[in-house]
């Protein structure tokens, strides 16, 4: 337990000396590249900016989210269980997923015009759900047949067959498509929250910084989003200790 508290922060206080080390010896301004040491007094000058801003990110990010497993859990579902869908549904995933998503925030703004929150969500969902999806239908596809046999000759129903062997056996694959889509789903967020000219969010903070040329500023938002990231990461590895532990296997 404290080997895997203490490696994770020796790994980032290594980071944050070597950017310190990096600005100290090129001596570049804060407005040029900021050091760790400039972000302390960014984030205590903007305390309360980051909390109210901060929180907003947070549950657009995880609204988004849990709408990506919804979706993408019952989307693939359908493609692990049939063959017709499945070829049908890929290569429109695949293509909708290939489109970069910025293009779509300014169509997305001008659909649903001022639903800033409504937007901020849909983006987040829309770039978070796709891993989901395509873990979820592999994962299903690939279940051995004779366990469905074993099980159809004993009197299971199809529901029974679900839960008790094909739900199972997707867990790994779904954690680790969440573990992604996490991430996926922040980027999303702060997408719509930077280019919109109403954005609220850590996205706009951001947006503010760069427009005042308050470096440290935009600095100490990059390290805000970084922290919200790690926690909802580490977040979804408590879940999957809790319903997916046994698929982990020991390490020396």
């Amino acid at each position: 337990m404290l080997r895997q508290i203490a490696v994770p922060v020796a790994a980032i206080i290594t980071f944050l000396g070597l950017w310190e080390l990096l600005v100290w010896v090129n001596d570049w301004p804060n407005y040029k590249m900021a050091s760790p040491s400039d972000l302390p007094p960014a984030f205590w000058k903007y305390k309360e900016l980051f909390v109210t801003m901060g929180w907003q990110s947070l549950w657009r990010t995880v609204a988004g989210l849990a709408l990506a497993v919804v979706f993408g859990t019952l989307l693939g579902m359908v493609m692990g269980f049939s063959k017709i869908a499945r070829d049908a549904l890929y290569p429109l995933l695949v293509g909708f997923n290939a489109i970069p998503k910025a293009t779509l925030v300014p169509v997305i703004s001008l659909i649903f015009i001022g639903q800033h929150d409504f937007n901020t969500v849909l983006m987040a969902f829309m770039i978070s759900f796709f891993p989901i999806a395509v873990s979820v239908g592999i994962g299903l596809s690939t279940l051995e047949p004779e366990y469905r046999d074993i099980l159809r000759a004993l009197g299971a129903s199809r529901f029974t067959i679900f839960t008790k062997i094909a739900l199972p056996k997707t867990l790994p694959e779904f954690f680790g498509a969440l573990k992604v889509s996490v991430t996926l789903a922040f980027i999303g967020t702060n997408l719509v929250e930077i280019v919109s000219p109403h954005g609220r969010g850590l996205g706009a903070l951001f947006k503010s910084g760069e427009t005042n040329g308050d470096y440290p500023l935009m600095f100490a938002v990059l390290i805000a989003l970084a922290f919200l990231g790690i926690i909802l990461y580490y977040a979804v590895v408590y879940l999957e200790k809790i319903f997916a532990g046994w698929a982990e296997r020991p390490q020396g």
